[in-house]
């Protein structure tokens, strides 16, 4: 592949770019004016060719670190919130400025997962990237770090570029960040070499991943290779590798890891539901409930609930628990945890009977459910 240009990326009309914090910060934690505007250039080079940028940027809390007289990436999570409020207005404001350079409007969407795994906030992330990019904006997104209250991340920004690369329907998802590709053992190892290409999972068989990111990022290779995955199964390949090779790899040349799609397209929200939350609590179901869910795609009623764990609220992401205490899907609820005991086992009618109409729902509509 590397001696001939590859037609997944010249051939993609809507890309969306992630690059990690590494990429674009000093080794003490501030902007690096130069790699701002290398990868702007780069951008707007493809936006020349008509082909239209989401671009997902790390950076916000180690933009912020030196600022605050900070050497690292602290670990509590207020820090980390400070120092994302402080980044992240610094961080648009320099891509605003070498963007514009290029006659390129800017929009910044931060995102939260309540944003993209709710029905009406989902419809409403996505008609905003979509009348952006009408508009002929380029949206900057990073999660919305500085209003997290649990759990700063998705789980890291890899994902959520490939979760967003779904919400824009993106024809193909590049992951920029400090290694060139994916390679068989650690960069450097004796008989380590690069994956040129990835055409299937088991092309991985025996690949060394590794877990460690850098010192002011949050992510490493599993990361990486895990987005990868939640692209391609979903029909959205994938080029991994690193910024400095971000000109080459959007031109299409052979640099870098191409992970081939390999799946079919699916609902981007249920995408989100699976892979950017946890179940907050669990519903047990009975082999009948699991047989209707997998097999007919049906949704969750109260008459195959066996039992329920764990306190949440109407809304709320759950996980679907066969016989065999395996989580087979995830979905969201219709009833807080307190009312679930009540509905065990029983047919609409009779909880419609004793309880009235409002019981007539189901436990998971089927359009909020994600098999896992």
């Amino acid at each position: 592949m590397s001696g001939s240009l590859r037609r997944e990326v010249l051939d993609a009309r809507r890309i969306v770019v992630k690059i990690g914090s590494s990429s674009l910060t000093t080794p003490s934690g501030g902007i690096d004016p130069e790699r701002i505007r290398t990868l702007a250039d780069v951008l707007a080079g493809v936006r020349a060719r008509g082909a239209e940028v989401v671009l997902v940027s790390s950076g916000a809390i180690a933009a912020g670190l030196a600022p605050l007289g900070l050497t690292r990436r602290p670990r509590a999570l207020a820090a980390q919130q400070a120092a994302a409020s402080v980044g992240q207005g610094l961080l648009v404001h320099r891509y605003t400025e070498e963007l514009a350079r290029h006659q390129i409007t800017t929009g910044q969407v931060l995102l939260t997962v309540d944003d993209v795994t709710r029905r009406a906030h989902y419809r409403n992330a996505s008609q905003t990237f979509d009348k952006l990019l009408e508009f002929g904006a380029l949206p900057i997104v990073n999660e919305n770090d500085t209003v997290a209250t649990s759990e700063i991340r998705f789980g890291d920004n890899d994902r959520l570029a490939a979760l967003v690369a779904h919400l824009v329907h993106a024809d193909l998802l590049v992951l920029l960040s400090d290694v060139d590709g994916l390679y068989t053992a650690k960069p450097g190892t004796p008989g380590a070499r690069r994956l040129t290409e990835v055409t299937r999972p088991a092309d991985l068989d025996g690949v060394d991943i590794g877990s460690v990111g850098s010192a002011v990022g949050t992510g490493g290779m599993v990361t990486k290779v895990g987005a990868a995955r939640i692209a391609v199964e979903a029909g959205i390949p994938v080029v991994l590798t690193c910024a400095d090779n971000a000109a080459a790899a959007l031109s299409g040349e052979g640099v870098g890891t191409l992970f081939h799609a390999t799946g079919k397209r699916r609902s981007a929200r249920l995408l989100w539901l699976a892979h950017a939350t946890e179940g907050v609590g669990s519903l047990q179901v009975d082999a009948g409930a699991v047989r209707a869910l997998v097999e007919r795609g049906a949704s969750l009623l109260a008459a195959g609930l066996t039992g329920v764990v764990g306190t949440f609220h109407a809304g709320d992401p759950v996980d679907v628990v066969g016989p065999d205490g395996v989580a087979i899907a995830r979905g969201l609820v219709n009833f807080d945890s307190e009312e679930i005991p009540k509905l065990l086992g029983r047919s609409s009618p009779e909880l419609v009977a004793e309880f009235g109409e409002a019981y007539e729902r189901e436990v998971v509509h089927r359009d909020d459910l994600m098999l896992l």
